[in-house]
């Protein structure tokens, strides 16, 4: 089934613990996102995009401002609604579970028993063996790059026909990185009813989307093809603004 969202005039802050400042991150946000596309939010650093990634999944509430899917006002909807109406989230940096295993997880994901080729193409996708993953607890044994995958695979478990991923290159190798893209590239060919929304600074990434949507000072400063929205984003490193290419 495929999903449209909306945002209305979105403004969210935050207040710093220890200095006390409030800064504005978001400021009267307006976008639709279109269904059954590859989209990438894309950047410089502390322009917005990982604070808009969590009003979708619906982490943070924005202080005004609307958020619908299918036409339906989802602003007050918590993180578990979201989830049940078909909306997955991956973590920047993924929590971990003692005494929870690898296979439990994907099958929690999944909301059923896994088959092993199940689980296997899960854990392939993103460059692990499930030999010597699927009975791995989530826990602090893993790496940082391993917890990493392993949180992408449980989002595609889902099959969540929205899915969000913040930065899903970050702490990876560059071979998963480029296991990584291909992933992502056959999501897009065979699910043409999901969404994915993927935020990165990564050109090989951007370079493969429908279409890029630039967010800078919590604001829409561009959205169009790839071809578009790179020389764009090439002004704002020239200002001095981080862009990482692989």
């Amino acid at each position: 089934m495929k999903r449209m969202i909306r945002l209305e005039n979105i403004t969210y802050s935050a207040t710093n613990a220890e200095t006390g400042v409030t800064n504005n991150i978001l400021n009267g946000l307006s976008l639709n996102i279109e269904t059954g596309k590859y989209i990438v939010i894309t950047g410089p650093n502390g322009g917005g995009k990982t604070s808009l990634a969590k009003v979708l999944m619906g982490i943070y509430t924005p202080d005004s401002g609307r958020v619908y899917l299918d036409g339906e006002d989802i602003t007050d909807v918590d993180v578990s609604e979201r989830a049940k109406r078909g909306i997955a989230f991956g973590f920047q940096h993924p929590p971990r579970f003692k005494g929870l295993t690898v296979r439990d997880l994907l099958g929690i994901a999944a909301k059923r028993k896994l088959r092993h080729a199940e689980l296997c193409e899960y854990l392939t996708s993103v460059g692990l063996c499930a030999a010597d993953y699927l009975n791995r607890e989530v826990d602090s044994s893993l790496s940082g790059g391993e917890l990493k995958r392993i949180e992408i695979a449980t989002v595609l478990a889902t099959g969540a026909p929205v899915m969000i991923f913040d930065e899903p290159e970050a702490g990876i190798d560059l071979w998963s990185f480029h296991r990584l893209t291909e992933t992502f590239r056959t999501l897009r060919e065979k699910r043409s009813d999901c969404t994915v929304i993927i935020i990165s600074h990564q050109e090989r990434i951007i370079s493969q989307a429908d279409e890029v949507i630039l967010i800078a000072d919590g604001k829409l400063s561009g959205r169009g093809d790839p071809s578009e929205i790179l020389p764009k984003i090439d002004s704002f490193a020239a200002r001095a603004c981080r862009f990482d290419k692989a």
